[in-house]
C-alpha cells in the first residue's frame, strides 16, 4: 500500500523560509508526477506546484519565485523550499502522488507564517 510522508512544516515568520519534504513508501512504480497542494480554512485545496517525471513543472501565480519544488525520482520524495514566505502562505500543505488514475495524498502538515 503506497503512503505518503511529509515533514517540514511549522511556524515561521514572514520573509523567512521553510522546506517540505515528502517520501512515498510502498510503491513498485515511478509516480508521473508529485506535488504538493495546500488548503486554507473553509477554502478547496488547491495547487501550489508540480513536477511531471520528466521534470516539467507547474506552479501556482502566487508561489511562482519564491516557492522550488524539486524531485528525487529514484527514492520517489519530492521536496519544496519555500523563500520569502508571506501570512497568506498558511495553510495545511498536502504532498501528493499520481500514477495513472491512482492519487495518493499525505496527512498534511501544517505552515504558519507571522507578519
Amino acid at each position: 500500500q503506497v503512503q505518503l510522508v511529509e515533514s517540514g512544516g511549522g511556524l515561521v515568520q514572514a520573509g523567512g523560509s521553510l522546506r517540505l519534504s515528502c517520501t512515498a513508501s510502498g510503491s513498485a512504480f515511478s509516480f508521473d508526477h508529485m506535488g504538493w497542494y495546500r488548503q486554507h480554512p473553509g477554502k478547496q485545496r488547491e495547487l501550489v506546484a508540480r513536477l511531471t517525471r520528466f521534470h516539467s513543472t507547474n506552479y501556482d501565480d502566487s508561489v511562482k519565485g519564491r516557492f522550488t519544488i524539486s524531485r528525487d525520482g529514484t527514492k520517489n520524495t519530492v521536496s519544496l523550499q519555500m523563500n520569502s514566505l508571506k501570512p497568506e502562505d498558511t495553510a495545511v500543505y498536502y504532498c501528493n502522488a499520481a500514477f495513472r488514475d491512482l492519487d495518493y495524498w499525505g496527512q498534511g502538515t501544517q505552515v504558519t507564517v507571522s507578519s
